[in-house]
């Protein structure tokens, strides 16, 4: 993932001396987003956004660290979370990168949706240069994903965007406190440096699922709302299968029907993370990856990163979604073909299934995957098969 995702949008509104958002100018704005059940983000503006002092890794007495071993056997599937329910509380959380005026858009959206928007404060905030693509310091955005999911009232975990910043909280994530308090976590691209620490050592169910800011509040197509929708408040259970829209370019790049864990989310977090206690484990899993910004050599040096660290010999399957913005002259959907002899050079021998062109990532739409669930890949059908429940 080189350079700033589709959206680290600098904020729409600003905030007083207090830190609070403004009125709204327009009163009757609410209304009319219940009635539509729609938004559109205002211009981006380089000015304007909270700043606050530069960051310090969050450190001291009582930090938790990451338990020694995963929760779970590596073969088994991921525990399920409690479902989302109608009217529940979302907690709005920034752990990567600064978006303020967008959180509460994002609380709106939530709104006009039925649920309860609960903004918690760091993604209302920016930090100063050289932070400032950090939505509060690492302290301020550790104790916001703590709080939302130590509250027995908030329903889920929703990211605003990704960026940069996710994993500088790995090392004091208190994955004890997140375990005993599973629900729901949604997001994807920088994010996936906490998707696979949990996966790692909290073993519960994730989403690598649309953004509220970076998806949802841009616009993007259907499926990409009512897929996570379904997907967590348990309208898709085991045995289901999570199909691509038909006018979804998925190429059975080698066929084959396999099963496993999914597991995995943004290329460049998962390399970036090998070599550390927060990396990926790929025994017996169907391996979903993609990315944004990175061009086409650059994916050649990732493949063959995670191959010469072994992450690809226990792969079951192969999973590719979206890789957009690879720095050639054609659109994103002719550009994805120029990746296929890359990924055939690290898995035709392998003599594992291989789907490519699957809609999830940086790209509309944005289907959700549930990592850490167990699964089966079937090339010919094009589709995934939920082998588990992912909500109770």
């Amino acid at each position: 993932m080189n350079g700033f995702d589709d959206a680290l949008m600098p904020p729409t509104k600003t905030m007083n001396l207090r830190g609070e958002p403004p009125q709204h100018q327009h009163p009757g704005r609410r209304g009319f987003l219940k009635q539509t059940g729609a938004l559109c983000l205002t211009a981006l503006a380089l000015s304007g956004c909270a700043s606050r002092a530069p960051a310090g890794r969050a450190s001291g007495p009582g930090q938790a660290t990451a338990a020694s071993t995963p929760p779970a056997a590596h073969g088994k599937g991921a525990a399920p979370v409690p479902a989302l329910r109608p009217g529940a509380r979302v907690a709005i959380v920034a752990p990567a990168s600064a978006a303020p005026g967008a959180s509460d858009e994002a609380a709106e959206w939530l709104e006009a949706r039925g649920f309860i928007a609960q903004v918690m404060p760091a993604s209302r905030t920016r930090l100063d240069t050289p932070y400032e693509y950090l939505a509060g310091s690492d302290a301020d955005r550790l104790a916001d994903l703590h709080n939302a999911f130590a509250a027995s009232d908030v329903g889920a975990v929703w990211c605003l965007q990704g960026g940069f910043g996710s994993w500088r909280l790995l090392d004091q994530l208190d994955y004890a406190l997140l375990r005993k308090h599973a629900k729901p976590f949604i997001g994807y691209s920088d994010i996936t440096a906490l998707h696979l620490a949990l996966q790692r050592h909290a073993g519960f169910v994730t989403f690598h699922g649309p953004m509220l800011g970076q998806d949802l509040l841009a616009g993007k197509r259907e499926p990409t709302e009512s897929s996570l929708l379904a997907m967590v408040t348990g309208q898709m259970g085991n045995g289901a299968w999570i199909a691509p829209p038909q006018d979804a370019l998925a190429t059975e790049l080698v066929p084959g029907v396999a099963s496993g864990r999914l597991i995995g989310g943004n290329l460049a977090l998962i390399a970036a993370l090998t070599g550390t206690r927060n990396e990926i484990d790929t025994r017996d899993a169907i391996l979903f990856i993609e990315d944004v910004n990175e061009a086409v050599p650059r994916v050649d040096r990732l493949l063959g990163q995670l191959a010469a660290a072994g992450k690809f010999d226990g792969v079951k399957g192969l999973l590719v979604g979206n890789f957009t913005r690879l720095g050639v002259q054609m659109d994103d959907a002719q550009a994805q073909g120029l990746l296929y002899p890359l990924i055939l050079d690290q898995f035709r021998s392998r003599g594992i299934p291989v789907l490519a062109g699957w809609p999830s990532g940086h790209g509309d739409p944005n289907l959700t995957l549930p990592l850490g669930a167990r699964v089966t890949l079937d090339t010919g059908r094009g589709a995934l098969r939920l082998d588990q429940a992912v909500v109770v």
